[in-house]
């Protein structure tokens, strides 16, 4: 199933999000202290990631790329 991706970054927060799709009924489960997964409340599907601190976990922003168009199947995930 294809779905959109959005990305949201707050630069002042230093808070960066990727969603995949969305549901009106997510919720968020920190796995870490900088880290959480939002969640469908009914299928538990990962539908996105929410990186506190953002740039303190990544050695140079300018190392991160993206080719699009993108496939990405967060259903094998374990944490």
């Amino acid at each position: 199933m294809e779905q959109e991706m959005s990305v949201y970054y707050d630069e002042k927060g230093d808070y960066l999000e990727i969603m995949f799709g969305g549901s009106s009924s997510d919720y968020g489960d920190h796995v870490s202290e900088d880290v959480v997964l939002f969640k469908d409340q009914g299928t538990e599907e990962i539908l996105g990631v929410g990186i506190f601190n953002f740039k303190k976990h990544t050695h140079d922003l300018d190392d991160l790329k993206l080719k699009l168009p993108v496939k990405i199947n967060l259903s094998q995930l374990k944490v």
